[in-house]
């Protein structure tokens, strides 16, 4: 007949070892799930990095060209008085076609009404 020994040396038994297995798993799991997120996170930055750039373009060619028409092709652009009559100021809001309400980048800029410049 097969008897019990108690053995004293030392370690881990292995419901403990299987404990702390579950615990790395876990720990792991969360670790791998936090990167993922992050992972897609990056397209919706990457969308408002370009989107602010798009803002800031528009905002330059507006103070090349010199005019004030607004040109809806994924922004919107509102113009605005300012205490000064040389400046207007133009603001544009950049967004996704299918969502015009969620605003991807909005900057703001001045640029001199060519009328009033010559004075």
């Amino acid at each position: 007949m097969a008897t019990w020994q108690r053995n004293d040396a030392p370690g881990f038994t292995l419901v403990e070892v299987l404990v702390a297995m579950t615990i790395v798993a876990v720990s792991l799991l969360a670790a791998l799930r936090v990167a993922t997120q992050g992972v897609s996170h990056a397209d919706e930055l990457r969308g408002r990095l370009l989107a602010g750039w798009v803002a800031a373009d528009r905002l330059a060619e507006h103070r090349a060209r010199g005019d004030w028409l607004p040109v809806e092709l994924g922004w919107r652009e509102e113009v605005s008085a300012t205490p000064n009559a040389a400046f207007h100021r133009v603001d544009v809001f950049v967004f996704v076609p299918a969502q015009p309400a969620h605003f991807l980048a909005h900057s703001t800029g001045f640029v001199v009404d060519p009328s009033e410049s010559g004075r």
